[in-house]
């Protein structure tokens, strides 16, 4: 068996995992690559697999860097299924079908404003593309196993780190491969624990907050904070939000604040078409998170979901103090831009960021402190205050990664680091060979390591 790192190693995006037996090649995500320009840039580049010899993709989770890519291998031309949970099914649809839309719109705006080299732009993919791609989903349940052949199978188990998110096992020939994808916290807000795996030969683990710990605060009263000192300014609060996960969190704690009557007197909008389906799959999908039917109508009525363009527009314009949670989370794109052109220039107004900001985004920009960011071909100075709290992640820290990586009973003969910028990784690395003396290696991209013929690697 081999495992080839086509993405998310070195990096915390554009996740593809090849692993290839003598008879079967499976991809594991199918990740778009998001952040540097020298990132992005390998979207365009023709992924180095015979698309007519690979069987099947597996998908962790529905976040576009683990799945942004299907709609791309699709064109390709691969014409298998992909496996999923049937959660990560109706969100990766929102999200693949929303990502295709702003392909076309950046495409589009950049040819009618000039700022592009390439006469004409074009998108990476389009919708059609999206829809594509979304017919070959097949959906299984979590906790059993399920038959690829007599040889292999797969079980599904619960991540929590976004609605459907899951670890994927392997079992290939009795050896079992598991693959983390991304691993939530060990007490989500609104999702149910991650849960523990005792047995793997081989193990692929991420380290996003491979070196670091969250802060023990409660969300909530920071949240809170933030809102009433924008408020005592007169201005508006902007918090970019992931539209899955993140915006259902701060909805829903936004509904706790109100029915504690603790929030000031003004609108509260989730402007995000995609954040607004993404919401209601979480409802639909009541056997999945911890939400009751009481938080479910208290958080319909402290937000206004918004999804039409000139609703979007209208609050745009609107000049009073509001609270508007808009995507992108990291501010690549999405109707955020729109309220950052409107407010980013006037020190009243106040941007929250509340969710990891990948190098080489508008979100990584504004935390290092820079005077501009670059956005509709034009440099906006930055004079609203930006404000982040960190306890709000998806992912486990060092901490809750050594939680779940201890239940293994006898240590994996291997364990393959990724998901994480290099001293992310590497702080992993020496944690888990200090504390627990596993043999352990830091996946490299475009790298294959043979599984059965390891070495232990310092």
């Amino acid at each position: 068996m081999e495992l080839t790192f086509f993405g998310g190693a070195g990096t915390v995006t554009g996740s593809k995992i090849l692993l290839e037996t003598d008879y079967k090649k499976i991809l594991i995500d199918c990740g778009l690559f998001q952040g540097l320009k020298e990132l992005r840039l390998k979207n365009w580049n023709t992924l180095p697999i015979d698309l007519n010899k690979l069987d099947l993709v597996l998908l962790t989770h529905a976040h576009l860097d683990h799945s942004g890519y299907l709609p791309i291998l699709v064109k390709n031309g691969y014409k298998g299924k992909i496996y999923a949970t049937n959660a990560t099914k109706d969100l990766a649809e929102i999200i693949l079908l929303d990502s295709g839309k702003i392909h076309e719109e950046d495409a589009k705006r950049a040819n009618k404003y000039g700022y592009t080299k390439h006469k004409p732009a074009k998108p990476l993919y389009d919708i059609n593309d999206a829809k594509k791609a979304i017919a070959q989903f097949e959906t299984f349940k979590t906790n059993q196993w399920h038959t690829i052949d007599g040889n292999i199978k797969f079980k599904f188990l619960n991540s929590g780190h976004i609605l459907g998110s899951v670890f994927i096992l392997l079992s290939i020939h009795g050896k079992i491969i598991v693959f983390s994808g991304d691993i939530g916290r060990k007490e989500p807000i609104i999702l149910d624990s991650y849960e523990y795996i005792t047995k793997a030969d081989y193990l692929v683990v991420e380290s996003t907050y491979g070196n670091r710990l969250h802060k023990n605060t409660p969300i909530s009263e920071e949240l809170l904070k933030h809102i009433k000192w924008t408020h005592f300014k007169g201005g508006t609060l902007i918090i970019p939000t992931f539209s899955v996960e993140r915006a259902q969190e701060i909805i829903y704690l936004l509904s706790i604040l109100k029915r504690e009557d603790k929030l000031p007197n003004i609108p509260i909008y989730l402007d995000s078409p995609m954040g607004v389906n993404a919401t209601e799959v979480y409802f639909k999908h009541k056997n999945s998170h911890k939400l009751t039917p009481e938080d479910i109508n208290s958080m319909y009525s402290t937000v206004q979901l918004v999804s039409d363009v000139d609703t979007s527009k209208a609050i745009v314009k609107d000049d009073t103090p509001k609270i508007v949670l808009a995507g992108s989370g990291m501010m690549t794109g999405g109707r955020v831009l729109h309220y950052l052109d409107k407010c980013i220039s006037d020190k009243k107004n106040s941007i929250l960021i509340v969710g990891y900001q990948a190098q080489g985004t508008r979100g990584r920009a504004l935390l290092a402190g820079d005077a501009q960011i670059k956005f509709f071909g034009k440099y906006h100075t930055i004079k609203a205050e930006v404000f982040k709290i960190n306890a709000f992640s998806g992912h486990a820290d060092q901490n809750e990664l050594l939680d779940w990586l201890q239940h293994f009973k006898t240590p994996p003969k291997l364990t393959f680091i990724n998901h994480g910028e290099p001293h992310q990784s590497q702080a992993l690395k020496t944690k888990i060979r200090t504390d627990l003396k596993w043999n352990c290696t830091i996946a490299e991209m475009n790298k294959t390591y043979h599984l059965e013929h390891n070495k232990i690697l310092m």
